[in-house]
């Protein structure tokens, strides 16, 4: 399928035996490197405009976590659908490529928390934070859970209606963004996601949402939570899309309060897609950002 603005050819790393990553290793070898990370229901596609402008310059890494994109979509038995084995599979493709310094972490969605995960094994291996609609943290208390995740998450019919009709990444392509996407990359969002077997992980994200500490991703969240102002004396840029329904105002919040010193580009008319919404304003914002902060 030919995916709109991705001139990219992926690469395929092999995690362990028969399951196999794939990801974007774009720039020159010798650049500072920007680690892109992804959530749900999107894949290294969301990406694709920042890497087309920084590439010339920075090395971006941007992997399709497992189940989704274009990696490969192993059953429950192959894999753990977890958040820790998410933390481990980006520890690993930077192992792979040789990566040990320092890296910009740009996350998105689920990314924040796989990425923020990630550095708490090593927090001075984050230079710069580029943090667009997200969170690191457990969900604020006067924040309550939207209808639509808990149903998708705890319930029967949410779970068929994901697996079975792809509800999640085809509502997410509609109401994720507030200016609508052209078919072409509507179509590209969702391809990955074109069968029962491969949407497996967008349903096993959607579960593995921590509420409290019976949740097997809780320790990790709480503790990114905790732990998370130990990067204020990093550079970061936060960019968001308050129309985003879930990772809305308050998340936004609670990152200016642990992230103090950091710069903000925020809409009131973009959605939770915010790269979507306004990638011609936060692709030149993100190089400059990047300039004025050299590692």
């Amino acid at each position: 399928m030919h995916y709109p603005d991705y001139p990219f050819t992926p690469k395929r790393f092999e995690l362990r035996p028969g399951i196999a990553m794939s990801y974007l290793d774009e720039g020159p070898r010798d650049g500072e490197v920007v680690l892109m990370l992804h959530g749900n229901p999107s894949w290294s596609y969301y990406w694709r405009k920042l890497v087309g402008a920084l590439s010339d310059r920075w090395r971006c890494i941007v992997p399709d976590h497992v189940g989704m994109g274009l990696s490969d979509k192993p059953d429950d038995a192959a894999y753990a659908y977890t958040l820790q084995s998410r933390i481990d599979d980006v520890a690993s493709l930077l192992e792979h490529l040789g990566i040990t310094g320092r890296v910009t972490l740009a996350v998105h969605d689920w990314g924040g928390m796989i990425g923020f995960g990630w550095a708490l094994r090593d927090a001075d291996r984050v230079a710069r934070m580029v943090i667009l609609n997200t969170a690191a943290f457990p969900l604020p208390a006067e924040k309550p859970m939207p209808w639509q995740l808990r149903l998708g998450r705890d319930s029967r019919l949410g779970a068929l209606a994901i697996r079975g009709l792809n509800a999640f990444s085809s509502a997410a392509s509609f109401v994720g963004v507030e200016q609508r996407m052209p078919s072409e990359v509507r179509a590209a969002y969702v391809a990955p996601y074109d069968s029962w077997a491969h949407r497996i992980a967008t349903l096993r994200f959607v579960q593995d949402i921590p509420l409290g500490p019976e949740d097997r991703a809780w320790r990790i969240v709480e503790e990114s939570g905790r732990r998370l102002g130990e990067f204020a004396d990093r550079p970061a840029l936060l960019v968001w899309g308050l129309c985003d329904f879930v990772f809305d105002a308050h998340f936004l919040r609670g990152f200016e309060q642990r992230l103090p010193n950091a710069e903000s580009l925020i809409f009131d008319d973009a959605g939770h897609y915010v790269l979507e919404d306004k990638a011609a304003v936060i692709v030149p914002r993100v190089r400059d950002f990047l300039e004025r902060h050299p590692l």
